[in-house]
């Protein structure tokens, strides 16, 4: 407390006099912008360090100094006003205040008053700079997150392709829990279709029958010289007019999951439930002549792999219809020449969504003409695994498939007894060399001409 007759240090009376002066001190040394209000809270004097803030500011002389900000921040000068008329100083509070550029500037303010009924001194720092810099630090941190979050994504793509690839897959037929159909990583774990299956999986089929929804569990599969560890996932297969599940689809794979970056022979692909490309891997992209996945995302399968005996239309539709469809020899022909595949379709439930997994296993070409007896199709054995199929298969698939076989099988004895000469080969099957091998192109068999 002062003595009496001594001057009140607090009292900076005697400094109101100076307030323009005083701005111009504070900004010269410690801030940027400065601001003389009235005791009626109106703004009296302005002093800027920056030209063009200063050019702005200067505008504000005579108006309220609440009426200078944005609206959201004008409750801040209000509140700052009533703490100064209180303390006589205030905290620092920020606001913004529009501009001719349409950006407003972001100020943080403190105000002191010189001496009671004296004029407030507001000193400002110019937060443009600090919010420039935490703004590149929020746009870095959000473009760290997106790349995290593609990299995770793509590492999930690739452990799902690779999954795809090496899943063991069969379609168990219902009340006999035996296997109508399955892939070959399903027979070499399970044993062929028809076989019974080891009881760990038999009684995880009936217990899923029973519970009559899809089911996911890890098991133990007994094999010769050790113990398996499966994660296996049930999905009751139900036509459109039935209440009760007529088939189980089961996935199966190992416990140690492949890992992206590992070897894969076949060509997987994923699509939606319209059969639309959502992702595929390296060797699909070869298959297709793509160079990148994006080529061929959203295009319709059969567009991307080409299907000239609508094979794979027909897998489609037994895939959607059955959970699983197999073609032991389709021809495709996307990128040229046409490649035959064996061909595994497979439903791939992903909790709501619906996708389906296609596997292609490009086969070894035709044996050329010329070779050894024995080589042509053995027809006979080829219609018997046709015939086996009715019930998986549409009518016009059965069909198709056993007419390829049955034109694959004439023009390989043509040609075994013509000696592998192309125009005698055609003079037997009565058409001209043309023809034939447009049929040969077709049917993905060799064209050399040999005479």
């Amino acid at each position: 407390m002062a003595t009496p007759g001594t001057p009140d240090p607090t009292d900076l009376s005697a400094l109101s006099g100076l307030a323009p002066e005083l701005a111009t001190a504070f900004v010269s040394l410690a801030s940027d912008i400065a601001l003389v209000i009235g005791e009626d809270g109106i703004v009296t004097n302005v002093a800027a360090a920056d030209a063009a803030l200063a050019l702005g500011a200067g505008q504000w002389v005579g108006r309220p100094w609440a009426e200078t900000v944005t609206g959201g921040t004008r409750r801040k000068i209000e509140q700052l006003l009533q703490e100064v008329g209180s303390h006589g100083v205030s905290r620092r509070r920020e606001v913004n205040h529009p501009s001719a550029s349409g950006e407003d500037i972001p100020i943080s303010y403190a105000a002191l008053r010189l001496g009671a009924g004296g004029p407030l001194l507001a000193v400002g720092r110019d937060l443009r700079a600090v919010a420039a810099i935490q703004q590149r630090f929020v746009e870095a941190q959000r473009e760290m997150e997106r790349d995290y979050w593609r990299l995770r994504q793509e590492q999930s793509r690739q452990r799902l392709l690779a999954q795809v690839a090496s899943d063991a897959v069969m379609l168990v037929q219902l009340p006999t829990l035996l296997a109508a159909d399955a892939n070959a990583q399903a027979q070499a774990l399970f044993g062929a279709p028809g076989q019974p299956l080891p009881p760990p999986i038999r009684d995880l089929l009936a217990l899923a029958q029973s519970a009559g929804r899809a089911t996911e569990v890890r098991t133990r599969l007994q094999r010769a010289a050790d113990v398996l560890a499966l994660d296996v996932s049930v999905v009751p297969i139900r036509p459109d007019d039935a209440a009760q599940p007529q088939a189980l689809l089961v996935r199966a794979r190992p416990a140690e999951t492949p890992q992206p970056g590992q070897a894969v022979q076949d060509a997987v692909l994923v699509a939606d439930a319209h059969g639309r490309v959502l992702m595929a891997n390296a060797e699909l992209l070869a298959l297709a002549g793509a160079d990148t996945e994006a080529q061929l995302a959203g295009r319709p399968v059969a567009e991307v792999l080409g299907d000239p005996h609508r094979q794979l239309a027909a897998a489609l539709s037994d895939a959607r219809r059955a959970g699983f469809a197999t073609q032991a020899r389709a021809t495709i022909g996307a990128a040229g020449a046409p490649v035959a595949v064996a061909l595994w379709v497979s439903l791939l439930a992903d909790g709501e969504q619906e996708r389906l997994a296609f596997v292609l296993r490009p086969l070894a070409s035709p044996a050329p003409a010329g070779a050894p007896p024995g080589t042509p199709l053995d027809l006979a054995a080829t219609l018997q695994r046709i015939a086996a199929r009715v019930g998986q298969l549409p009518l016009p698939a059965l069909l198709r498939e056993a007419s390829d076989a049955t034109e694959r099988h004439a023009i390989d004895t043509a040609l075994a007894q013509a000696g592998g000469r192309m125009a005698a080969a055609a003079l037997q099957l009565g058409i001209d060399t043309a023809e034939l091998q447009r049929r040969m192109r077709r049917l993905g068999l060799a064209t050399d001409d040999a005479g």
